[in-house]
Parts: C-alpha cells; structure tokens; sequence
C-alpha cells in the first residue's frame, strides 16, 4: 500500500504523513497512566474510569470480563477498524497503541489502551487517543473513542451472554 500525493506534499512538513501503516510514528512504550499529563491543545481525548486524574472526557464503565478477556476484546476492536495499525503492544502489561491514518490527508492519530484489574474483581479501561500534528482536530478523536467504547460494549455483552 502507497500513499497517494497528497500526504507525499504534506511529508515535507509533516514527516509521518508520507509513511504508511505505524511507520514514521515512535511507539509510546509501557505507559503509567496515572502519570499522564495531557496537552492543553483540544486534539486528543481521554476516556478512563470514574474518579481518573487527570480527569477524561468520557467515563468508561467497570467491565465484568476478566482484564484479559477485555484487552482481548480492546485488541479485536481496534483491529477491525480501517485504517489502524499496530504500533506498540504489550500483553502482559495490558497494554497496546495504534496509528490511526486520516482517509485523505493520511494524518497519523495514536490510541492507546490499558487494561487494569477493577476493584472487587472485572476489569477498567484507559483510552487514549491524540494527534500527532496540528492543534484541533475537529472531535476525531473524542467520537473515535466513543465509537470504539460502543464496540467494546457490544462485544462484551455478546460475549456474556
């Protein structure tokens, strides 16, 4: 898979835009989530369980799959979708990033998840999703986590049942 023009003219501003796939974007790594300190540009959003700091955007629920089970769902989720990618993952630490490519302009977008165990069993989920360029980013991110937290949901419900 190429790039088309477009992102080949914005690589000379913007580096990442003229890779495919993860390439041109550095992999985050193991993240201590309760050390994350966000941006004040409005193009990144976070979702994380009630009571989080720093604070989200959208409150994820308590999941009663086990943590495993739930990053298992989080890791299929993200891979159904277009244009993601794996970035980094790390099964025993829970943890995984993507790049998220825009259709035209091929903008590169980061998503990370963890997993952690819930209080009294089940699991929580952090996600977060931010660019890597430019200072909006027009609610990408924010409905991008909304639509995968309904996904999850689905998922896990199915699998409940």
């Amino acid at each position: 898979m190429g790039v088309g023009l477009l992102p080949l003219l914005l690589s000379l501003v913007f580096p990442a835009c003229g890779k495919v796939g993860a390439q041109g974007v550095a992999p985050p790594g193991v993240v201590d989530f309760s050390q994350l300190i966000l941006p004040k540009t409005p193009n990144k959003s976070l979702a994380a369980p009630a009571g989080f700091t720093p604070s989200p955007d959208i409150v994820t629920p308590h999941y009663k799959v086990s943590p495993a089970a739930l990053f298992t769902v989080v890791e299929q989720i993200a891979a159904a979708e277009p244009r993601v990618f794996v970035l980094d993952t790390h099964p025993g630490h829970l943890q995984a990033a993507w790049v998220a490519r825009s259709a035209r302009a091929n903008f590169p977008d980061v998503i990370e998840a963890a997993v952690q165990p819930g209080s009294g069993g089940g699991s929580e989920l952090i996600l977060y999703s931010h660019s890597i360029y430019g200072q909006s980013d027009f609610g990408v991110n924010k409905a991008r986590l909304k639509s995968w937290l309904g996904a999850i949901a689905a998922k896990v419900a199915g699998a409940q049942q």
